[in-house]
């Protein structure tokens, strides 16, 4: 989507304002943090644009999380960008990845896979439990599950290239500071 071309705001709309636009929209779910990195913006005026384009009701802010913002345009749905706010983390998309191709899997199976400490999985499991995402059947083991399959597989599918622009710029900036 070309925010510039097709905003009706766009004549109201700042140069700065616009290369936002276009920056979460490419980058659904991004941080206040990462925002600052690739605008290379200072601080007080990526916090002033924000609340205009807030305001103006072009982005949408999710502040659920303490000290955390993560800004979706408004054409995602709330369904979908409660989804992505948990799939932008590199380690819990590939869990989620994980137990969308095996159906249902064991805690040890889970720790194994990622080479990760028992209690680092645990915590995201946790999490993805809590946001209701992943269900957990209780018996002999502990048996985890995506919630809603369709859905989350959607999701992960409809936005997977902002998940892969993120690795790759993660990739350049790691280089460029070598």
């Amino acid at each position: 989507m070309e925010i510039a071309a097709n905003t009706s705001y766009h004549e109201e709309l700042s140069e700065i304002q616009v290369k936002l636009m276009q920056c979460i929209d490419k980058n659904p779910g991004i941080r206040y943090r990462e925002l600052l990195r690739l605008t290379s913006l200072a601080n007080g005026v990526l916090t002033y644009h924000l609340k205009v384009l807030e305001r103006s009701c072009l982005i949408n802010v999710d502040r659920k999380k303490i000290r955390t913002s993560r800004y979706y345009t408004v054409n995602i749905p709330p369904e979908e960008s409660d989804l992505i706010g948990y799939f932008r983390n590199d380690i819990v998309r590939q869990i989620i990845v994980f137990l969308l191709e095996h159906e249902l899997c064991t805690f040890d199976e889970i720790v194994e896979r990622f080479k990760k400490s028992p209690s680092t999985i645990s915590w995201r499991l946790k999490r993805l439990k809590d946001a209701g995402i992943i269900s957990v059947y209780y018996g002999e083991y502990q048996l985890y599950k995506v919630t809603n399959r369709e859905v989350v597989a959607e999701v992960l599918y409809k936005y997977k290239e902002s998940y892969v622009t993120r690795i790759i710029d993660n990739y350049t900036q790691m280089i460029e500071e070598l």
